[in-house]
Order: structure tokens, then sequence, then C-alpha cells
């Protein structure tokens, strides 16, 4: 890399304010970068919709028989015997 010369103390200045901007570029583009990887792991909507499906079948009396039959289905399926 050549060094650069410069004249005067205002070229370095605009110099390494170029350097600052593109310095919050780069600092800018990681963040969004994090950002949508987040949303793209845990995307928030899907989230909050399952969360409403599991309310509403999980309200009322009937969400209570099913709060109550489902570990005994499960114990069921899982202890079952294969094969048969």
């Amino acid at each position: 890399m050549e060094k650069k010369k410069y004249s005067s103390y205002a070229q370095i200045e605009q110099e390494l304010e170029i350097l600052r901007v593109e310095k919050e570029i780069y600092y800018q583009k990681m963040l969004l970068s994090v950002e949508k990887t987040k949303e793209s792991i845990l995307p928030s909507k899907t989230v909050s919709v399952v969360k409403n499906i599991y309310e509403k079948v999980f309200s009322g009396g009937f969400g209570t028989i099913i709060k109550m039959v489902f570990p005994y289905i499960v114990n069921w399926y899982i202890n079952r015997k294969r094969g048969d």
C-alpha cells in the first residue's frame, strides 16, 4: 500500500471524515444484518399467531378437557408397543 502525501491539513481532515463516514456505513450495515438474522430465526408475527391460536383452542371448557386428556394421549403414544 502506497503512502498518501497530503499538502494541507484540510486534505487530512477530509480523508478522516470520509473514513468516519465509511466506518458508520459499515456499522449500520452490520446492525441491519443482525436484525435481519434475528427476524429470520424468530419471526415475531408467526409466534404471535401461534400464541393466539393456542389461547383460543385452550380457553373455556373444551380447552380444559384437552389439557386434561393430552398428557394421557402422549403417554399412550410413547409407551405403545410397536408392531402389534
